[in-house]
C-alpha cells in the first residue's frame, strides 16, 4: 500500500510539474532580464540570486531592484513590494478550501511557493475536485518546478547578461505579458468574470501613475468588488427563480 501511495504522490507531483512547463517558458526571459539588471546595477550578483531564492516574486523583485538603484529608503521599498504582492492574499483565499485539510508544514511550504503561474495551474486542477479531496503533491510539483526554473534563469542573467547589453529593451519581457494573458483568458467563462477583468485592467491603466503601485492595488480591489457585486446579483436572481418555481 505504501508503494502505491508513493507512486500516486509522484504521479501527482510529475503532473503538476508537467502542467507548469508553458508557464516556465514564459517566465524564462523575465528571469534572465532580472539577472541582467542586477549584474548591471548597484547590487552584487549574489544579492540578485539571494533575492530570487528568498523573495521568489518577479514583479516585486524588479520593483525592489529599481528602487534600490534609485536610493529609495527601506520603508518605501518594503511598502511598495507589499502593496504589489497583496494579490497573493486573494490567491490564498481562493485556494484555502482545497488545502485547509493539509498539515501546517504543507500549507506553509505551498504558500512559500505561490506565484501567479503556480496559482493558475493549481487552481485549474483543484477546481475540478471537491475541497478536501486533493493532496499537496500536484501543487508542490508545480511550485517547485517554477521555483527552480526562476533560480536557473536568474543565474543565467547574472552570468551572461553582461554579454548582451540592453537586453531589457529587446522586448523579451512581453513573454511575461503573454503568460498573464494565458492565465486570465481561460478564466473568463462568465460575464461577471469578464466584467471584473475589464474593470481591473482599465483602472490599472488609468491609475498607472499613482505612487508606490497603489493604482494597481486599487484596480485589483475594484475588479474584485465588481465580481462580487455581479455574483451577489446572480445569486439573488437564482433565489428568486427558485421561489417562483416553488
Amino acid at each position: 500500500m505504501n508503494a502505491i501511495n508513493r507512486l500516486s504522490s509522484f504521479s501527482e507531483f510529475a503532473a503538476g510539474a508537467r502542467d507548469t512547463i508553458p508557464m516556465m517558458i514564459g517566465a524564462a526571459p523575465f528571469g534572465v532580464i532580472f539577472g541582467t539588471l542586477c549584474s548591471a546595477g548597484p547590487l552584487s550578483p549574489w544579492h540578485g540570486q539571494l533575492m530570487s531564492l528568498v523573495v521568489f516574486a518577479g514583479s516585486a523583485q524588479f520593483i525592489a531592484a529599481g528602487q534600490i538603484a534609485g536610493n529609495a529608503s527601506l520603508a518605501v521599498i518594503w511598502g511598495t513590494t507589499i502593496v504589489v504582492n497583496l494579490r497573493h492574499l486573494l490567491y490564498s483565499a481562493t485556494l484555502a478550501p482545497y488545502v485547509a485539510h493539509l498539515p501546517a508544514r504543507w500549507r506553509f511550504t505551498l504558500g512559500a511557493m505561490m506565484s501567479d503561474e503556480v496559482f493558475a495551474v493549481a487552481y485549474s486542477n483543484y477546481s475540478q475536485r471537491a475541497p478536501g479531496e486533493t493532496g499537496p503533491y500536484y501543487f508542490f510539483g508545480s511550485g517547485l518546478s517554477m521555483y527552480v526554473n526562476w533560480q536557473l534563469w536568474t543565474l543565467a542573467g547574472l552570468l551572461f547578461g553582461s554579454a548582451f547589453p540592453g537586453l531589457q529593451s529587446k522586448g523579451l519581457d512581453f513573454a511575461m505579458v503573454a503568460t498573464f494573458i494565458a492565465i486570465i483568458v481561460p478564466q473568463l467563462v462568465a460575464f461577471r468574470f469578464i466584467a471584473a477583468a475589464l474593470t481591473a485592467g482599465v483602472l490599472s491603466f488609468a491609475w498607472r501613475g499613482w505612487p508606490y503601485k497603489l493604482g494597481l492595488l486599487s484596480a485589483v480591489i475594484a475588479g474584485v468588488a465588481m465580481g462580487m457585486l455581479l455574483t451577489s446579483r446572480k445569486q439573488r436572481e437564482g433565489a428568486k427563480q427558485r421561489e417562483c418555481l416553488e
